[in-house]
């Protein structure tokens, strides 16, 4: 069963704009704190709009009439330690499906769905006792644009949310110090996802993992909105 996981994304100070240089600083606090750098990790997630009829992708009444039974939209997550499971996201009706890594080309070739943009979170995985690190940018597939910084958060030791939420909140204490120290212009933010709309029980999965993606995302998208 996964171990527990807490995603962050940055939240930069008024008026700052988003620079490699925090993700490199956040990389140093990694460092410090013990951590050792164990290669690269990437997760996409994509954005996907349901066909019309006359096989455009957009909203209804535009371009063709959409499929009835078909969600408007609906998010795509391929995550960095299940390269061989694909995550389906349905907001609007709070539902999280795992299948197969081949989904994305059934939807092609069925022409129900059409990917209309591709994020990538990638960085530097680390290392630290009893926690692994992920540190890494929030990127357009095919562009170094800099959309946000995130970071996982596992903690091996427990699968239970519940039981792992005082530790997890104890090490968030202990990384927000070790960032104020180098008094950069923002602060990480952890945004807890409502894993029960989903259905989601107290035992940690990679339903979880992929539902807290897309919970980073809004953030992050608003952040870069505001």
């Amino acid at each position: 069963m996964p171990a527990v996981k807490w995603l962050m994304h940055w939240h930069p100070s008024p008026g700052v704009t988003l620079n490699s240089q925090i993700l490199a600083e956040a990389c140093g606090c990694a460092e410090s704190l013990g951590g050792v750098k164990d290669g690269r990790w990437k997760t996409s997630i994509f954005f996907y709009r349901a066909m019309t009829r006359d096989g455009a992708a957009g909203p209804a009444g535009q371009q063709g009439q959409q499929h009835p039974d078909l969600p408007r939209e609906l998010l795509g997550v391929a995550l960095h330690e299940r390269p061989g499971l694909y995550f389906s996201i349905v907001r609007a009706a709070r539902l999280v499906l795992q299948a197969d890594a081949a989904f994305p080309q059934v939807m092609e070739k069925l022409q129900s769905y059409k990917a209309r943009v591709a994020l990538n979170f990638e960085g530097f995985q680390y290392q630290l006792g009893d926690f692994c690190l992920r540190i890494g940018k929030c990127a357009p597939n095919n562009s170094e644009s800099l959309r946000g910084i995130m970071m996982e958060v596992e903690y091996y030791p427990l699968s239970s949310i519940e039981k792992s939420r005082a530790i997890m909140e104890d090490f968030f204490d202990i990384w927000q110090e070790t960032v104020a120290k180098k008094s950069l212009p923002g602060h990480f933010i952890h945004v807890e996802s409502n894993f029960s709309e989903y259905g989601l029980s107290d035992q940690y999965s990679f339903q979880h993992t992929a539902v807290q993606y897309a919970t980073c995302l809004q953030q992050l998208m608003a952040t870069v909105r505001g």
